[in-house]
């Protein structure tokens, strides 16, 4: 079935959740065993009225639903505004320029800047960062590489900053690897992929800027392979390897992927491109890396009209434990591709003939461009590795910012990475991948709560007592259970968590104030269709998350597979500003990039909500409050 696109809704009013106010009930009983907390105030809650706390008067109201509604603004985008960076140099847009002509869009204040920065996930100790560059996993240590701008928090001057961790969650900064200081590359070190090679040497492709503002590929290698810290870079003497071909146009080749081999021994590589609004990628094969032939006649992957640009190109295998050269019997390999004109992150899965280098997708219909998503929030450029340490293929994706360039500025940061996300195949579906925070980030659980069979009437909220909730884990599962005859409806995501039908939307308000003013909730909708068949919706609302007017607060979400039996299950990931959600297992998955004014510090709440009409909730859940992560400069002094 193809995924319901995900629904943009901005500048809503601030209402309360159900339609009317509701006796809530009793809070649920909970049982805390690693350490004991008072159970929750024994109070009922009366919800807010209709009456709205609109902060722009301008604000427009919620659209009809519509499940078929595609992406979209409602914020004047106007010739007026001025252009953000990184387009006239070829490359994504890369800053939200302020649509207040005197640059402020809210009164922050220090503490809601420091509040907004995360802890656990990874982000320089400041200014501008995007895309994931060559992660890999090399003598005891795993490396992080990424787009990195040393002089302001606004894109520019891209250089390779460079991380390293020995358990993709505790960092040490490292030294820059790369800068912009050859013709070949004097406009950006971009974007780039790892290759090991079976001799041991590493091999980084990346793309520059030229002097001209063209797009190149260039090669880089380790000055040093016994240093595991790989500290210092070599760039080839022959650089560019690869400039664009004919009919190519000179900003609209980049991105090289990290080599497979064919069965002739020789190594392929793909680069994203496009031919007008056609977007594809270029299949390279060598066997040395500095000398390349184009594949002509190749059809992988396929072409799509209209879906723009192809950047940071992806392929590899669809299971854990092998690497993309691996090919066997039924073998299937993933392909992904980051859509310029959309900035969303595609992927599908399909049959490699590696003879022919030609890749085909099972179900057409969700081909890459046109299917299924890495992640249906705010989420761009991703980049995944193997890990032949623990023999897994782990994610990285880039979370950018969406408030104002000016904010970025005056806070001097601006953007994060995901948690590392290890990539499975659903065997159960047979047509999706699975998402999943990797193992390591439960070294970080302190504290933990649970609450089981809590019933939640329709319309209710109930505040979940768990202290602290600006870092969390939380696991969630849910049963309904009728009260109303099932109707047949044509719901999605798109109406939000305000937009009541017959079973849904119910599930979590995570980063909310006591009052209800800012709350982000993640929720499922089931709905009975007119061919009687039975969708859910896995549902992100960000409309009410802030009560700053110039930042984009949108609804994310899609359709989620829900097998015979299976309850429905959500894991959230809470760091402060950042909300990751992985429903039924990591089907689909959800990144939120909020800007709360109130829910912030102490002030930060969950509850569990039921706006369905026609059922009750049960609800189960355990939840932990995480502990930082160690995020700082590598010891270089401290060494012997």
């Amino acid at each position: 079935m193809e995924p319901n696109p995900s629904s943009d809704v901005e500048h809503v009013p601030y209402t309360a959740l159900p339609e009317e106010p509701f006796l809530a009930g009793p809070p649920p009983h909970h049982r805390r065993p690693l350490k004991g907390f008072a159970g929750i105030l024994a109070s009922v809650i009366f919800l807010l009225s209709l009456v709205a706390l609109i902060i722009n008067q301008s604000q427009e109201p919620l659209p009809t639903p519509n499940k078929n509604e595609s992406p979209s603004t409602t914020k004047d985008e106007s010739s007026s505004t001025p252009e953000p960076r990184g387009v006239a140099q070829g490359v994504s847009p890369k800053s939200n320029p302020s649509f207040f002509k005197d640059g402020v869009s809210y009164n922050w204040t220090n503490a809601m800047f420091a509040w907004q920065r995360t802890a656990y996930h990874f982000q320089p100790e400041k200014n501008w960062m995007n895309d994931p560059d060559g992660p890999l996993f090399y003598k005891g240590w795993y490396h992080l590489f990424y787009q990195y701008n040393p002089d302001s928090a606004v894109w520019g001057n891209i250089t390779w900053g460079h991380a390293v961790s020995t358990d993709l969650i505790h960092w040490l900064y490292l030294p820059i690897a790369m800068v912009p200081d050859h013709w070949y590359d004097i406009n950006g070190v971009w974007t780039g992929s790892a290759t090991l090679l079976p001799s041991g040497q590493i091999v980084m492709l990346y793309t520059g800027s030229t002097n001209a503002s063209v797009q190149v590929q260039n090669l880089a290698y380790p000055a040093n392979l016994s240093d595991p810290l790989l500290l210092d870079w070599v760039k080839y003497s022959g650089n560019p390897v690869l400039t664009p071909p004919p009919g190519i146009g000179l900003k609209d080749f980049r991105d090289p992927t990290t080599g497979w081999t064919g069965p002739d021994g020789s190594w392929r590589i793909t680069i994203g491109s496009k031919s007008n609004k056609t977007g594809f990628s270029l299949v390279y094969q060598t066997i040395d890396f500095t000398s390349y032939e184009l594949l002509k006649g190749s059809c992988m992957p396929f072409r799509y009209r209209n879906v723009g640009m192809w950047t940071l190109p992806g392929f590899h295998k669809r299971v854990e434990g092998l690497d993309t050269s691996v090919n066997g019997p039924g073998t299937k390999h993933v392909l992904k591709a980051s859509l310029d004109d959309t900035k969303v992150d595609h992927y599908a899965i399909g049959t490699y003939d590696p003879v022919a280098d030609k890749w085909t997708p099972d179900n057409p219909k969700e081909d890459v461009g046109i299917g299924l998503r890495y992640d249906y929030g705010r989420y761009y450029a991703s980049k995944t590795f193997y890990d032949q340490n623990k023999d897994r293929r782990i994610l990285w994706g880039w979370i950018n910012e969406t408030d104002t360039e000016t904010d970025d500025l005056e806070k001097g940061w601006a953007s994060v990475q995901t948690v590392p996300r290890s990539v499975l195949f659903d065997e159960k579906t047979g047509t999706n991948l699975l998402q999943w925070p990797v193992d390591e980030i439960e070294s970080l659980r302190l504290n933990s709560s649970e609450f089981k069979d809590v019933v939640v009437g329709p319309g209710s909220v109930l505040p979940l007592d768990i202290g602290a909730a600006t870092q969390l884990d939380i696991f969630a599962e849910f049963e309904t259970e009728f009260i109303s005859n099932e109707t047949t409806e044509e719901y999605g995501c798109s109406g939000g968590a305000i937009d009541r039908s017959n079973m849904g939307p119910f599930g979590i308000l995570v980063l909310a104030d006591a009052e209800l003013s800012e709350l982000t909730p993640v929720f499922f909708r089931p709905v009975y269709t007119k061919n009687d068949s039975l969708e859910t919706y896995f549902c992100a609302d960000e409309t009410r998350s802030s009560r700053a007017p110039d930042v984009f607060k949108r609804v994310y979400g899609s359709t989620i597979p829900v097998l015979d039996n299976e309850k429905l299950r959500m894991r959230i990931l809470v760091d402060h500003s950042i909300v990751e959600s992985f429903g039924q297992g990591g089907r689909r998955v959800i990144t939120s990039r909020i800007y709360p004014t109130q829910a912030i510090y102490g002030a930060a709440r969950i509850f569990l909500f039921n706006n369905a009409t026609g059922v009750n909730v049960k609800a189960t859940l355990r939840i932990w409050e995480l502990n930082s992560a160690f995020i700082h400069p590598f010891p270089f002094d401290k060494q012997n």
